[in-house]
C-alpha cells in the first residue's frame, strides 16, 4: 500500500486550496491508495479536497476545532502487518519511546505527526518516527512549497521518503529529502536496508 503523508496546510490562507501551490500537488497523489494528514488543515474543505486522490484520514491539530468524522485525536491504523499511530503533536518527540508509546492506545511500530512545520525521519528503539513537515508552510516559513511523503508498506518492508514537493518562484523550497527503509523477516525481527 502506498500512502500520501502531509501535514500542517493551515489553509485557506492565501490559497484556498492545495492544487494552487501548483500541478505538483496532484501528481504526488495521483498515485498513492491512502492519505493521512497530520493535522493542522484548519477547514474539512482540506479533506474534502484530498478524497478526490484516495480516502483520506486526519489527526485534530492545534488549530482545528472542527467536528469531522475524518478527524481524530489519535488513530492506530494495522496497514499490511504494521500498526501505523497518528497523532498531530508528540510532544517531547526525542523522549525515549516507551514515553512516547504513551501517546497511542496501544504499541505502534509507525509514529506519524506534523505540529513542527520540519520534516524529521528517525528508527529508534524499532519504531520509526515520521513527521513530514508542512506542505505550505516549512519551517515556518511564508506560504510556499514544503514537503510531502510517501510511504510504502508491504508484510515484509516499509519504505518512507519525506520530500520536497516543488519550488515556489522566489521563495526557495527549504526542505531536504529523508529516506528510511525497513525489512521485517520471517521472525519478525527489523533491520535497516541501505538506501
Amino acid at each position: 500500500m502506498i500512502i500520501g503523508l502531509l501535514s500542517d496546510t493551515h489553509l485557506p490562507n492565501l490559497i484556498t486550496d492545495l492544487g494552487e501551490l501548483g500541478p505538483e500537488v496532484a501528481e504526488f497523489l495521483s498515485g498513492v491508495d491512502l492519505i493521512l494528514h497530520g493535522g493542522d488543515l484548519t477547514t474539512p474543505a482540506v479533506l474534502d479536497w484530498l478524497e478526490q486522490f484516495a480516502p483520506v484520514l486526519c489527526s485534530t491539530g492545534n488549530n482545528d476545532p472542527i467536528p469531522d468524522s475524518r478527524c481524530e485525536d489519535v488513530h492506530v491504523l494495522e496497514i499490511e502487518g504494521w500498526r501505523v499511530g497518528m497523532r498531530h503533536s508528540l510532544e517531547g518527540q526525542f523522549r525515549p519511546v516507551p514515553d512516547l508509546q504513551r501517546y497511542f492506545p496501544q504499541p505502534v511500530d509507525i509514529m506519524l505527526s506534523g505540529h513542527t512545520h520540519e520534516e524529521r525521519l528517525e528508527h529508534r528503539d524499532g519504531v520509526t518516527l515520521v513527521n513530514s513537515g508542512s506542505i505550505t508552510f516549512p519551517h515556518h516559513k511564508e506560504l510556499r512549497f514544503g514537503t510531502a511523503g510517501l510511504l510504502e508498506l508491504t508484510p515484509q518492508r516499509m519504505s518512507v521518503k519525506l520530500f520536497p514537493l516543488g519550488h515556489t518562484t522566489g521563495r526557495p523550497n527549504p526542505t531536504r529529502t529523508l529516506e528510511m527503509e525497513i525489512l521485517r523477516d520471517s521472525d519478525g525481527l527489523l533491520m535497516a536496508a541501505d538506501s
